[in-house]
């Protein structure tokens, strides 16, 4: 544990530079006299191309270069983006159908790429792209999340991607039919845009043969690699930083066609390229979350027990393969496919499919908030079916104490949890005991009112391990180095305050240096709620072995027996000498005498295990049934996050979490028409949540300190989304249960909720 005041709720070290407009994000940072990138779109979700003519736009004033599809190729360019590929049940691979950097021969969504135009100025390369000349045989779109339709790729008959499965399927059939209850649901989990505050963009320049792109990503390192290989270049040759990223949520996490076209324009021209998008082409062509429809049965045996649960799942892929799309709701949704539950036989079945619609990624959770909704809501169903109490239908299923570690059947080991105990916690929290009598003066003013529950558990992704590097600089600041890449949840005063905590030296001494793949080496990137774990885990190995390092050095400068030599309060110290050195001063001493190998320490860690954070969520929604507005008008939120670093910080997170599963549940939608066109392309037609419609969130924890990483920590950045999402619709299924209404699906939009209440 920390000397000096670990979980201390403190401000945030970068808050004042954010809102007083000195952060440094890519579109700030642009080299002067950069020119300016625009990339024209197709208009239509599904045609073949059959002219793109762009010599006019090449003659418009200001514009130096306009690139297509064949001029990447007449460079060497001819790879399409990477993707990772699942395993089919049969043991095939995923299909993997090329997806170009810009389109050439077929546009397969709104917004694909065609080409892109490089001008002086942003107005000039636009007024280009509208003389470039696109002409094209339209095809039918296929939009629907199902198999079937006009084919989009000769690799994937049917518009299947992959055909997925974890589990026993006979097993299951077999403990399903042997139960004593059986229950049955569908979850439609409607598709959303990620919608960060900052859009994507980039700028791309070269010195020396040597490319640097600039990015607001979540990492550097699998951009390096990338990008050398599709540009043929040594990975020496490629520098890439993320400066001030405005939020990324796992839509940033991946490469996207721009910043290798955008490469190409600054190596074509010999002069630096930015490019941003706005925030419709965002909309059009950021990765999409979520996106799939849930079929679930949940047996039961007489005493309510589960005795085996069954889903199967068609997930909506887009137009093409994104990075780590296949992942997301088939091996990540399994992650925590049983929750907290004791569940011995299960089947997951996940097929994937290709529309003429955005690609969908990863988003705030990504598969695991999709499971736990797909899970709380049939348990919540199976309770209003059985007559059994909700919380003591999941209480008597919870996982007990004494089984941990317990391994799941989709192989992960939770290594602790005490599930009935957060449970009993968040009860008095949220006053369960209250709600009758609340619910009953809502019905009094002819309101409608609903309590809804659901207990998550998430499964923390990504690399076990990280790097951390700590360097004395000359002018007598501390420099640690980071693999991990803040998107805005305030890394820099976590990271700055661990290590001012585990070594005495002053906050304002010490110097964030991350998303720079020249000067770090590698690093796990930020993802899965990783970050803060492992790079802490990182920090105190590079600490640790730092002071062991400096002891042997000291003790002989001291004139101490260096076993007398011990660190402590942020200085050494020995009986037989009065002199206590920090480690700052330490650094001087080791510099004048020459020992420059104690003044920079690396080391790397990989930890144990994952951590499982888990914890109850409870809603109370109100709805008007003249207009059907749900307000959500209490959240109560209760966490086993381990130990914490920053309560005030993690508070922020699940916050911020909550606000993004409420968006989805109540409002976010995006809406295609029949030819693929996105008609929710503006904030006009997307329904963004707003400050009136969060309700107070009470947070609070009760921790069981994780044993698989050495400072009991669990990751908290995407539990908040990940329990939200069900405890709102459990809450508007209890209240409108009553009236003969036995199927309810996000988005709770008025509309949707008025027709529900007076069409039955």
């Amino acid at each position: 544990m920390s000397t000096f005041g670990q979980s201390q709720a403190r401000g945030r070290l970068e808050d004042r530079r954010f809102v007083t407009g000195a952060g440094g994000y890519v579109d700030d940072i642009a080299p002067a006299g950069a020119l300016q990138a625009y990339v024209f779109r197709s208009p239509v979700a599904h045609a073949d191309i059959t002219a793109l003519d762009v010599d006019d736009a090449r003659a418009m004033p200001g514009v130096h270069l306009v690139l297509t599809a064949q001029d990447l190729r007449a460079a060497g360019i001819t790879q399409g983006m990477a993707a990772s590929l699942i395993r089919n049940r049969d043991g095939s691979k995923g299909a993997a159908p090329m997806r170009p950097l810009l389109a050439e021969g077929r546009v397969r969504f709104v917004g694909e790429a065609l080409a892109l135009v490089v001008a002086d100025t942003l107005h000039q390369a636009r007024m280009a792209a509208e003389a470039i000349f696109f002409d094209f045989d339209e095809l039918p779109a296929h939009v629907d999340n199902a198999p079937g339709g006009t084919l989009i790729h000769p690799e994937a008959p049917d518009n299947i991607a992959f055909d997925w499965a974890h589990g026993d399927a006979a097993a299951c059939d077999a403990a399903l039919a042997a139960s004593a209850h059986r229950v049955t649901l569908t979850a439609q989990d409607n598709r959303i845009i990620v919608n960060s505050m900052e859009p994507r963009g980039c700028f791309a320049e070269w010195n020396d043969s040597r490319l640097h792109l600039c990015v607001n990503g979540q990492g550097v390192w699998d951009q390096k690699a990338e990008l050398a290989q599709m540009l043929s270049l040594p990975e020496d040759a490629v520098r890439v930083t993320n400066p001030d990223v405005g939020g990324g949520f796992g839509m940033k996490g991946m490469t996207y066609p721009e910043y290798f076209v955008v490469s190409q324009a600054a190596r074509a021209l010999g002069r630096p390229v930015r490019w941003m998008s706005d925030r419709t082409e965002a909309m059009l062509t950021d990765n999409a979350g979520r996106d799939l429809v849930t079929e679930a049965e949940i047996g039961f045996d007489a005493d309510y027990r589960i005795t085996a649960y069954r889903v199967n799942v068609t997930s909506n892929l887009g137009a093409y393969n994104s990075g780590y799309a296949q992942f997301i709701q088939s091996d990540l949704f399994a992650r925590v496919l049983t929750g907290p539950y004791d569940i011995k036989t299960v089947y997951l079945n996940t097929v994937g499919i290709y529309t003429n619609t955005t690609q969908v990624d990863a988003y705030r959770g990504a598969g695991r908030p999709e499971a736990i909704y797909a899970l709380e809501r049939i348990m919540d169903r199976a309770a209003r079916e059985l007559g059994i109490d909700p919380w003591e239908l999941r209480r008597r299923n919870f996982i007990p104490p004494a089984a941990f570690p317990y391994k799941t059947q989709s192989g992960e080991t939770y290594d602790v949890g005490e599930f009935a105990r957060v449970l009993d916690k968040s009860d008095a929290q949220a006053d369960v005991a209250g709600f009758a009598a609340r619910r009953d003066a809502d019905a009094a003013r002819g309101r409608l009112r609903g309590i809804g529950l659901c207990y998550y558990v998430e499964s923390i992704l990504g690399s076990p391990t990280e790097h951390a590097a700590i360097e004395f600089n000359d002018d007598g600041t501390v420099s640690l180095y980071v693999g991990t890449q803040s998107n805005g949840q305030g890394h820099e005063t976590v990271y700055t305050r661990f290590l001012s905590e585990r070594t005495g030296i002053p906050e304002g001494d010490i110097r964030i240096i991350q998303g720079d793949s020249d000067r770090i080496a590698i690093g796990g990137g930020t993802g899965g709620s990783r970050s803060v774990t492992v790079q802490s885990a990182a920090t105190l190995v590079t600490v640790t072995a730092m002071i062991a390092a400096f002891t042997p050095f000291l003790a002989e400068e001291l004139g101490v027996a260096e076993d007398d030599l011990r660190f402590e309060d942020g200085q050494f110290r020995a009986e037989a000498s009065n002199r206590h050195p920090t480690l700052q001063e330490a650094a001087e001493m080791a510099r004048a005498a020459g020992r420059t190998d104690l003044l920079r320490h690396r080391e790397k860690t990989t930890l144990d295990g994952r951590s499982y954070p888990n914890g109850a969520h409870v809603a109370e929604v109100e709805i008007d049934p003249e207009t059907g507005t749900v307000t959500v008008d209490r959240y109560t939120v209760t966490d086993d996050f381990g130990v914490l670093m920053n309560p005030q910080m993690v508070a922020g997170q699940v916050h911020g979490g909550v606000a993004q599963g409420l968006g989805q549940a109540l409002s976010e939608h995006v809406v295609h028409d029949a030819d693929g066109q996105l008609l929710t392309a503006s904030f006009m037609d997307y329904a963004m949540p707003r400050a009136a419609d969060m309700p107070m969130i009470s947070f609070d924890t009760e921790p069981v300190p994780s044993t698989g990483n050495p400072l009991g920590m669990k990751g908290c950045g995407e539990a908040g989304t990940v329990g939200a999402l069900a405890a709102i619709a459990n809450a508007v299924q209890d209240a409108v249960w009553d009236r003969g209404i036995r199927q309810v699906d996000m988005p709770f939009t008025p509309m949707r909720v008025w027709k529900l209440l007076h069409e039955g």
